[in-house]
């Protein structure tokens, strides 16, 4: 196995731990909704420290149900993940194809030199004659 296959096996198995091990240890069994968002646990504890509590604003858009809520949430959260897959996935291919225009200009470069061995290598000079 590779060394980037060992990488990726491992980062696999921490992302599905991370998934998993609060289903089994049983957190946030005390709540009424344990997996509820942050926004919603943040609210309910302002609400009890600070019963007056007035927001300074209110959302553009407040979807009909916790469903259609969670729905977007996904939704964002797949679109934020398709623009950086693209974005690495462009990267990578820009590099790769760096470095095979190097390896074919070397392969280039080599064989002008093979071919005319008083030349300069890439610079397109005929070779120096030889004085006696």
């Amino acid at each position: 196995m590779s060394r980037n296959a060992r990488i990726n096996t491992l980062l696999l198995l921490a992302v599905a731990a991370l998934a998993v091990l609060p289903l089994v240890l049983g957190l946030g069994d005390h709540r009424e909704e344990p997996f509820t968002g942050s926004d919603a646990q943040a609210e309910t504890a302002i609400t009890e420290l600070e019963p007056d509590y007035e927001p300074w604003f209110s959302p553009l858009y407040e979807p009909p149900s916790a469903e259609i809520e969670s729905a977007l949430f996904a939704l964002q959260a797949a679109l934020g993940a398709g623009v950086l897959a693209y974005y690495f996935g462009l990267r990578r291919g820009r590099r790769q194809g760096e470095e095979r225009a190097a390896a074919r200009a070397g392969a280039l470069r080599e064989q002008a030199a093979v071919e005319a061995p008083g030349a300069e290598p890439g610079s397109g000079d005929a070779p120096a004659a030889k004085l006696p």
